[in-house]
């Protein structure tokens, strides 16, 4: 993520950890077989970029074993410092306004995190200057753009209720810069950079117990920037906090888009 006081989802929050467990449950299936089809292992160098939680980097560092290397980066590294051991190194990094933290990688991955960056292209730019020939990048990006609802079946008042909050969501986004139709960009961009080899498919949750428990701690987290800027009351989202609650609603994410390539 960009270092900014306007970021609206940041680590220290009450409900980041629930966000962060939400998404595991969610994306790191899609994510690990991913890198799994790169041919991560043994003596590997991988960079992930704006780690934010352990999951991902975990596993990276199970397969790169102790030969290999992880660096994983981000502007708040409160949550990543339990993984901060061999062959794990942990550093406060901005991708958006930093040069990469090393060069020669053989993996650079980033999932959920350029969609937020305000200079995106710099951030992309130095991940690919920081790859190995016959290195990988693989991004993982949102595009809540392409499907903008969480309840596209808006048959009752719960629905429309939680489609309005979703709006608001996505301006307050905006408002901070975020792309919110990146996702589908990125395997042209990827091109662009120069990789090779481009690749992309999307994973898009529909229903799941994930799902609810991320509106949940989304909503919670964002409450005051929705009261605050008029787009719901305080009444409406204990409504919908309610109704989530209640488990009689089909919610669901953004889809997840997953693009990779090679350095020539």
């Amino acid at each position: 993520m960009t270092r900014s006081d306007g970021y609206l989802l940041d680590n220290q929050q009450t409900e980041a950890g629930r966000r962060f467990d939400a998404f595991t449950a969610l994306f790191d299936p899609t994510t690990f077989r991913h890198l799994e089809g790169l041919g991560i292992g043994p003596g590997r160098r991988c960079w992930e970029v704006g780690a934010g939680g352990t999951s991902v980097v975990s596993w990276l560092a199970e397969k790169v074993g102790p030969t290999g290397e992880v660096v994983a980066t981000d502007i708040d590294t409160t949550r990543l410092a339990p993984g901060a051991r061999p062959p794990v190194e942990v550093r406060v990094h901005d991708v958006g306004a930093e040069e990469p933290p090393g060069e020669g990688f053989d993996l650079v991955h980033a999932r959920l995190v350029l969609v937020h960056v305000p200079d995106r292209e710099r951030a992309l730019r130095s991940m690919v200057k920081s790859l190995r020939p016959g290195g990988r990048l693989l991004i993982e990006d949102a595009d809540p753009a392409l499907q903008p609802l969480t309840c596209p079946d808006e048959y009752g008042p719960e629905q429309r209720l939680a489609n309005r909050l979703r709006r608001g969501f996505r301006k307050l986004l905006a408002d901070r810069g975020a792309d919110l139709s990146y996702g589908r960009k990125i395997p042209r961009l990827l091109r662009e950079a120069g990789l090779h080899g481009v690749e992309a498919d999307a994973y898009f949750p529909v229903a799941s117990p994930a799902c609810t428990a991320l509106e949940a701690a989304t909503v919670r987290q964002i409450r005051d920037r929705l009261v605050t800027a008029g787009l719901a009351t305080d009444a409406e989202i204990d409504q919908h906090l309610a109704n989530v609650e209640a488990g009689g609603m089909d919610l669901l994410t953004a889809p997840m888009i997953s693009a990779w390539g090679y350095k020539a």
